[in-house]
């Protein structure tokens, strides 16, 4: 048995596809300690995992604090982020032994806790993966107009770290995307844009599915044997009405049963009139919906789109931030499904895309194909395969 120091920031998309991957090295007898922000410690703790945390509105302050117009400033976000979490778990874990650690690409700086710590690491990444190359090329043409002051506030950043936790950052890419010798990838080759700039040490897994271990409140009775749509906008930029209301006219009074997931924040009077075809959640069981699903309109978050695909269902994707427009990009690319901009959307518009997505055979042998290179992939199981192979070939 080994002990695992689990690192990961805390969102949906970041933790759901971990938790299978958790699950499955405490079934072959690993400790994993996890570290996250409180509001996922039940999620975690069911696992079997010890949880702890840090201070996730600091985390998240420090985060947003270094700007959003450049991704410079993003990176700096990230590094800001180092004295909120490194001295936290430094602390926490005091006089503890861990043989490996696990951390996220993007969040909980993994990379530099890999190194003050001199522990092997692996990259758990949920979103697409990244080369060092296709990064540094991205990075040259932003450069190209950052005000020089961000460029500076990351050399700046850069060199407290060297001087608090004696540990060099030779470059964005290692706080953007935290390289380790290992990384898992929650998807497949067939999925991934440019799969062949990536050697044998990223291991494509497939999405990561299992059980969420919330409690749900939905009568799945009421889809059976439906022509089901089910909309949902993803569990952060869900704030929409204008958009669910846009729904209402496309779909209302029609031959197909809307499941519409609105998140926490807004109240189902809001809405107004609800239509009778229509069923409004505040959060439902997408896992469970999705097997009986025809369609599924989607903002792209990785998670989402994994799991449409995984069931065999095609998507019309209306990406909202961060990595969805690429994500968008790709289910169009691969003819799987289209995308929409929100701007300027029409009902008509919305209408038409699902009468063309349910209609056109290409998209549904795209599915199909995905569905299959997904459900062969081994998701956590096969993750946790590499995780043992990356044990054995470092004597852990």
């Amino acid at each position: 048995m080994a002990r695992v120091l689990f690192i990961n920031g805390g969102s949906e998309g970041h933790i759901n596809p971990t938790i299978g991957v958790v699950e499955e090295l405490i079934s072959r007898g690993e400790e994993v300690v996890y570290f996250a922000i409180e509001d996922f410690r039940e999620r975690l703790e069911k696992t079997g995992a010890t949880v702890r945390t840090f201070d996730g509105q600091k985390f998240i302050k420090a985060f947003i604090s270094g700007g959003r117009n450049y991704l410079l400033e993003r990176i700096n976000g990230l590094l800001r982020t180092a004295d909120i979490v490194i001295p936290s778990v430094l602390e926490q874990i005091e006089g503890e032994h861990f043989d490996y650690i696990i951390h996220d690409s993007m969040f909980g700086c993994g990379y530099l806790l890999a190194k003050i710590l001199k522990l092997p690491a692996i990259n758990s990444c949920t979103s697409f993966a990244q080369s060092e190359a296709s990064f540094d090329k991205m990075m040259e043409q932003h450069f190209k107009t950052i005000p020089t002051e961000i460029v500076h506030e990351f050399q700046g950043l850069t060199e407290k770290i060297k001087e608090k936790y004696d540990v060099e950052i030779d470059s964005p890419y290692e706080v953007f995307c935290n390289p380790a010798p290992l990384t898992i990838v929650y998807t497949t080759r067939e999925f991934q844009p440019f799969s062949e700039a990536f050697d044998q040490t990223y291991k494509f897994v497939g999405p990561s599915i299992s059980s969420r271990l919330t409690i749900e409140d939905f009568d799945l009775s009421e889809i059976k044997g439906t022509s089901l749509l089910y909309i949902s906008l993803g569990t952060v930029f869900n704030q929409a009405i204008n958009f669910y209301k846009l729904c209402f006219q496309a779909f209302g009074n029609t031959d197909h049963t809307i499941v519409m997931s609105i998140g926490e924040k807004i109240q189902l009077a809001d809405l107004g009139e609800i239509p009778a075809n229509f069923i409004v959640k505040h959060y439902v069981p997408q896992t469970e919906v999705l097997k009986y699903t025809k369609l599924f309109i989607t903002h792209g978050g990785m998670n989402s789109t994994h799991e449409g695909f995984y069931f065999g269902v095609p998507l019309i994707v209306i990406p909202q931030s961060a990595d969805q427009p690429i994500i968008a990009e790709q289910v169009a690319q691969i003819g799987a499904g289209i995308r929409l901009k929100m701007e300027g959307l029409s009902a008509n518009q919305l209408s038409e895309a699902v009468d063309y997505v349910l209609s056109h055979n290409s998209v549904h042998k795209a599915v199909a194909s995905i569905r299959e290179s997904f459900q062969k992939s081994g998701g956590y199981h096969q993750a946790v395969d590499e995780i043992f192979e990356f044990k054995r070939q470092y004597n852990l």
